[in-house]
C-alpha cells in the first residue's frame, strides 16, 4: 500500500518536476518506508512506499526495467502474484526483485493491458512505456483511489486529492452537480466526479491510455446481477457452502505479505467471520482490535460484548479501545484533514482513531467492509425488493433529502438540475439485473461502496500507514453473490446466506445479535464542544465569503441540531458542517 503521483505533459514542455515532488511529498503518511522519483521528458512519476511484500530495496518505486522500456508505480496488493511471477518466469520472464510491483510490470509487458484481467487484488498503477505512452488502471471495486486533474498543458494523477492540489494549477471551484450528490444521494459523489470541478476520479475497473496525444478509456469487468442456469438446482446449503468457500479463499489470499496480518473486529457478523476463517485455516495468535465510544444522549457507543465473545472462543490476542469524548473531538480536524473528499459518515473517526492505535501493532489488517452491500444487509433492500417501484422505494429509503431539500438548503447560485435522483434512475434502468433488489445490489456494491465505506478504510488506515484489505470485496465472491437469489440474501432480517453460512464457523449469539456499526454517538447527537465545532465553521468568515448555503436554512439548523435525522439515521446539521469543515481544512 502506497501513494502515487505524476505528470504527463501534453505541450511538448518537459514534466514539471517539481510540482510532482510537491505531490508526492504529501502522501508520506501513505507510504512512510521510502520515496522515490523518476523522470523522462514529459512524463514524471512520483511514489512513498509502505513495505509489506518484499521488504528489500528491490522493489522500491518507481520501478524500472531497462530491458523492457517500462516504468511502474503501483498501490496496493496483487494476491495471487506468486502465481502470476511462476506463470511469467516460465515465459521467459527474469526477475530481480521478489515483490508483487515487478509482476504487474513483466505482466504487462507479456499481455498488455489484459494484465488487469490476471490480477486478483487490489490496485491502482501507472506505466510508462518509452514511446511515451501512459497508462492508468484501478482495481475491479475501487478499492485503490486514482485522482486525475487536467492542468494546463498537461495531466496529472495521484493517490489522493490533497496531493494535487499541492502540485497547484487546480481549478477549486465547486461542482453543481456533485454538491448536489453530497447532499442528496447519501453524500455520496460517483466517479468520475469530485466536489471540486477540477479534479476528477479514474472510475473503478476503467484502464486508461494516453498515446500520441489521444486518450481512450475502457472498462475492463462487469458484474451480472442475473441467474445462472448452471446454478439453478442449488439447494439453500448449495449456495451457503459456496458462500462460504469462496470467503475462505478470500480471507486466505489476503495474508500474503511479509509483515503480520491483522484484523478489524467490530463484533458483527462479518468480521467474526473473517476472524474465524482465519483461525479455523491454522492462523495462532491472531491480533484483532475493536474500538467503542462512551455513550452520549442515550445512544450506545460500542459493541465490546460481541468481539469479546469471537477474541475468546478464537484465542486472538485481542485489543479494545474505549475512547472518551474528550478525546474525539481533538481528533475530529485531523481526521477531516485525512479525508480525500468530504465523508459524512459518523464512523469516520472512529477508523482514523482506530487506525493510529492499529498501526502500532501491525502494518496489515483485514477488514469486514463490504458485506452489507454484497448480501443485502442493510434495511432498505427488503423494500426495494418489494415495491412496484424500486427506484422510489430507494430513494424513499436512502437519500437524505429530496431535489427540493437541496435548494432550500443551497443558496441560489448553486441550484440545479435533480442529477441524483436523475444518475440513480438511469443507474436503475440498465440492463443485466433481474430484480429490483439487484439493481440496488449494483448500484451499492458500483457506486456508493466505493466512495463511502472503501474510501473511508483506505482514507483513514493510510492516515497512518495501515494497509486495510476486504475480503467481501474479492472479485469472484462478488461475482457469486451477485447470481444468488434474493430470496437468500434477503432472508433472517438481511445476509441471510451469509449468515447461514456462518453458523459453520462463528458463535449463533454474534449472528443474531442486532445489527451494529462503529458507532460515535457524539457525532449523531451534537452538543457540547462538537456543537461548538459545527458553529465556528458554518460562521467563520471562509464560510460566508464562500456563501455555499442559505442562512434561514442554517438557523433552522441550529435552532434544533438534534431533533431530525436522515432516513439513514445522519445529522443533517453535521452533514452541512463537514463540507466546510473540509474545504476550510484544505485550504479551499
Amino acid at each position: 500500500m502506497c501513494g502515487l503521483s505524476g505528470e504527463l505533459r501534453r505541450d511538448g514542455k518537459p514534466a514539471d518536476t517539481a510540482a510532482v515532488a510537491r505531490m508526492t511529498a504529501t502522501m508520506a503518511d501513505r507510504g512512510p518506508d521510502g520515496v522515490g522519483t523518476w523522470s523522462a521528458g514529459p512524463v514524471a512519476l512520483g511514489h512513498r512506499r509502505l513495505k509489506v511484500i518484499d521488504l528489500s530495496d528491490a522493489s522500491q518505486q518507481p520501478m524500472v526495467d531497462a530491458q523492457l522500456g517500462l516504468t511502474v508505480t503501483f498501490n496496493g496488493c496483487i494476491y495471487n502474484y506468486p502465481a502470476l511471477r511462476a506463470e511469467l518466469e516460465a515465459l521467459g520472464h527474469t526477475f530481480f526483485s521478489s515483490g508483487d510491483t515487478e509482476v504487474v510490470l513483466k505482466g504487462y509487458a507479456q499481455w498488455g493491458t489484459d494484465v488487469v484481467d490476471h490480477l486478483l487484488g487490489m490496485f491502482a498503477f501507472v506505466i510508462v512505456e518509452r514511446s511515451g505512452t501512459v497508462v492508468l488502471a484501478r482495481d475491479r471495486l475501487g478499492i485503490k483511489p486514482l485522482y486525475v486533474a487536467e492542468v494546463a498543458g498537461a495531466v496529472r494523477w495521484a493517490s489522493t486529492l490533497p496531493a494535487l492540489l499541492a502540485g497547484g494549477g487546480i481549478d477549486t471551484s465547486l461542482d453543481p452537480a456533485a454538491l448536489h450528490h453530497y447532499l442528496s444521494f447519501h453524500s455520496v459523489v460517483p466517479a468520475p466526479r469530485t466536489v471540486l470541478n477540477g479534479v476528477r476520479k479514474l472510475p473503478p475497473a476503467t484502464i486508461r491510455t494516453y498515446s500520441r496525444g489521444a486518450m481512450h478509456e475502457r472498462v475492463y469487468w462487469e458484474v451480472a446481477y442475473e441467474r445462472d442456469a448452471a446454478k439453478a438446482d442449488w439447494s439453500d446449503r448449495d449456495w451457503e457452502d459456496a458462500v462460504l468457500d469462496s470467503l475462505r479463499t478470500a480471507v486466505k489470499r489476503r495474508m500474503v505479505s511479509d509483515v503480520e496480518v491483522g484484523v478489524l473486529l467490530s463484533g458483527g457478523v462479518d468480521s467474526s467471520l473473517v476472524v474465524g476463517l482465519l483461525a479455523e485455516g491454522g492462523q495462532q495468535g491472531l491480533r484483532t482490535f475493536s474500538i467503542g465510544f462512551e455513550a452520549v444522549g442515550g445512544r450506545s457507543g460500542d459493541e465490546f460484548q460481541y468481539s469479546g465473545i469471537i477474541a475468546k472462543k478464537f484465542a486472538t490476542e485481542h485489543t479494545q479501545m474505549l475512547v472518551p469524548p474528550t478525546e474525539v473531538l481533538p481528533a475530529l480536524d485531523r481526521a477531516v484533514q485525512a479525508m480525500s473528499e468530504p465523508m459524512v459518515s459518523h464512523d469516520v473517526v472512529a477508523f482514523y482513531l482506530l487506525s493510529q492505535e492499529v498501526a502500532k501493532h501491525v502494518k496489515v489488517v483485514q477488514s469486514g467492509q463490504g458485506a452489507d452491500e454484497v448480501f443485502a444487509g442493510y434495511h432498505w433492500y427488503p423494500p426495494v425488493h418489494e415495491a412496484t417501484n424500486p427506484f422510489d422505494a430507494y430513494r424513499g429509503a436512502f437519500f437524505d433529502r429530496g431535489h427540493a431539500g437541496v435548494n432550500d438548503l443551497l443558496a441560489t447560485a448553486f441550484h440545479g438540475e435533480d442529477v441524483s435522483g436523475d444518475f440513480v434512475r438511469e443507474h436503475f434502468a440498465r440492463t443485466r439485473a433481474e430484480t429490483g433488489l439487484d439493481r440496488a445490489l449494483r448500484l451499492d456494491s458500483e457506486i456508493m461502496l466505493v466512495d463511502d465505506p472503501v474510501k473511508r478504510v483506505d482514507n483513514m488506515t493510510m492516515a497512518f500507514g495501515l494497509e486495510a484489505r476486504v475480503p467481501f470485496l474479492d472479485h469472484e465472491l462478488v461475482e457469486l453473490a451477485a447470481q444468488c437469489p434474493p430470496e437468500l440474501k434477503l432472508a433472517h432480517g438481511g445476509k441471510g446466506v451469509l449468515k447461514q453460512a456462518a453458523r459453520q464457523v462463528v458463535p449463533s449469539e454474534v449472528i443474531d445479535r442486532p445489527k451494529g456499526y462503529f458507532p460515535v454517538p457524539a457525532l449523531t447527537h451534537l452538543e457540547g464542544g462538537f456543537l461548538e465545532r459545527v458553529r465556528d465553521a458554518l460562521g467563520s468568515q471562509a464560510a460566508r465569503d464562500r456563501g455555499l448555503f442559505r442562512t434561514e436554512a442554517l438557523d433552522t439548523l441550529f435552532a434544533a441540531p438534534n431533533d431530525a435525522l436522515t432516513p439513514l439515521g445522519g445529522n443533517p446539521l453535521w452533514q452541512v458542517a463537514l463540507l466546510e469543515m473540509w474545504l476550510q481544512g484544505h485550504g479551499l
